[in-house]
């Protein structure tokens, strides 16, 4: 006789209506966030999530036909989708191609600052020039440069102080020019200046080569001169004014751009701050929280704050640039830019932080001044508080195929990839983040690192619910705010063309 106790598998299948497709979800308030593989969401309400799940949704229905553009489901009558989707997942991981576009060239240590945040690990005015880079090496690290195989190369200029040393800069742009006949890259050039000692002849040389400068500024006078306080009175309120007006009108408003560090003092002047970048006609602004290394490590205790404290601050400067932007002037705010772009668009960013596979070594690569080559500017910084594990190799010493496919590249990459990691691998927003190995190790030795206890992860998944539980309210001045960001528009453009994709065409 014949055991009836297992039915065949047939039984236990059924004809399904659509098939689900990879997504993640979390509950918002009174609604589910879904967001699929490429960065899609999509809000449904709890019995919609059910009829979902269970294969009841109506076919002839508005969710079922979202579901399906959105590439959260897929019928078989409409296969076609799955090609779709694959288009819009390589758009999305893009940036991969063409490896390391962001080269950073610490030209010295030396600094006349003493920020209490800083994390570059600075030495005195009076230190040793050894704390330089010297031609031969800027040199040889130019020509390592030029073996990237991406088409498009931005070389930025970092310190310490990268203005005391203008011989190594002014060398690395015009061999970097004299090579590019050769090789035809697209060259960004950017200095990460304090301003401190701008010279006509600086301003002279950044024009002619069309080199943009980033600088810092932490708000209006009393709070900037706490947060960047000088031995040397040099990075000061007044002559940081004073040089970004000098800049802008020799270069021009759009190649100035300023960044503030939020300190514990920061906190309570959302306002201010603001008030401060449009004061001074600088095109936005980009809020920065503490990094944890360099000398901000020992003073954290002193000017930090938690990750709660952050993002209060955090949504009160947003509200208040959005009342900016609506009163008729276009301010960005720029972190929040990056993150919308890839929340509502099929777009990459640039961010290294923002990257998965990770920007560290594959999207970013760090020259020091004595030739040491790092995964990033952060691993750079772990060498100098004496942690060389993402130390690369030597611009002397070690060839680009030892130095991008090596150990440490290897194990940077094992841990790169946000899409396997625990913690990250069920959260939905996943398409939108990165995975960061280098800060996870430096925070807590770990290079997957635990999520539950991640700065960065709280961070960030506490910005994405608010920016996600603003766009579930369907505001639409909201959302015309947050495309004129992404396509580098006024709000009466975006009004007048009423095509929010317009400037992606």
């Amino acid at each position: 006789m014949a055991n009836t106790d297992f039915k065949a598998f047939s039984f236990f299948q059924k004809k399904a209506k659509y098939h689900l497709l990879p997504f993640r979800f979390k509950r918002i308030d009174d609604k589910y966030l879904l967001t699929s593989i490429v960065g899609e969401y999509l809000f449904l309400n709890p019995k919609d999530f059910q009829d979902l799940h269970n294969n009841n949704l109506d076919l002839s229905g508005d969710v079922y036909s979202q579901l399906l553009s959105k590439h959260f489901i897929y019928s078989d009558e409409h296969s076609a989708q799955l090609d779709v989707l694959a288009t819009k997942y390589w758009t999305k991981k893009s940036f991969i191609q063409g490896f390391t576009k962001l080269h950073i060239f610490v030209l010295t240590l030396r600094c006349n600052s003493s920020c209490a945040y800083c994390q570059a690990s600075r030495k005195n005015m009076s230190s040793d020039r050894y704390f330089d880079m010297s031609v031969e090496t800027a040199r040889k690290a130019t020509e390592l440069m030029f073996q990237s195989p991406s088409p498009s190369i931005t070389v930025e200029f970092q310190g310490g102080e990268p203005m005391l040393n203008f011989e190594a800069l002014s060398e690395i742009v015009l061999y970097s020019e004299e090579l590019n006949k050769k090789y035809n890259k697209l060259l960004d050039f950017v200095v990460c200046t304090n301003l401190s000692i701008l010279e006509d002849n600086h301003l002279e040389f950044f024009k002619q080569h069309n080199i943009h400068i980033s600088t810092s500024l932490d708000g209006p006078k009393e709070l900037h001169d706490k947060n960047r306080a000088s031995q040397y009175e040099a990075a000061c309120h007044k002559v940081v004014e004073r040089n970004i007006r000098r800049s802008q009108e020799a270069l021009g408003l759009n190649a100035v751009a300023a960044l503030m560090t939020t300190t514990k003092y920061s906190l309570g002047y959302a306002k201010e701050i603001v008030d401060e970048y449009l004061r001074l006609n600088l095109g936005s602004i980009f809020l920065r929280s503490l990094n944890p290394y360099g000398f901000a490590v020992k003073t954290v205790r002193a000017i930090g704050y938690s990750e709660e404290e952050f993002l209060r601050f955090y949504k009160d400067c947003l509200n208040y640039i959005l009342d900016v932007n609506l009163s008729g002037r276009t301010f960005p705010e720029a972190l929040t830019t990056l993150l919308v772009r890839k929340m509502l668009t099929p777009w990459t960013i640039g961010f290294v932080d923002l990257q998965s596979p990770t920007g560290n070594g594959f999207a970013v690569t760090v020259y020091n001044y004595d030739g040491d080559v790092y995964a990033s500017d952060e691993s750079r910084m772990l060498s100098e508080m004496g942690d060389q594990t993402f130390r690369l190799g030597n611009v002397f010493t070690n060839t680009y195929q030892e130095i991008y496919f090596g150990p440490t590249m290897q194990l940077i990459a094992s841990a790169g990839v946000a899409e396997t990691l625990p913690g990250c691998s069920d959260c939905p927003y996943v398409p939108y983040c990165g995975a960061d190995p280098v800060r996870h190790y430096a925070t807590q030795k770990d290079l997957i690192g635990k999520r539950s206890t991640s700065t960065f992860c709280q961070k960030y998944r506490g910005i994405f619910d608010y920016l996600f539980r603003r766009l579930g309210e369907n505001d639409a001045q909201f959302e015309e705010v947050l495309w004129s960001w992404i396509g580098e528009r006024t709000l009466e453009e975006l009004r007048l063309t009423g095509d929010k994709n317009a400037k992606f065409l």
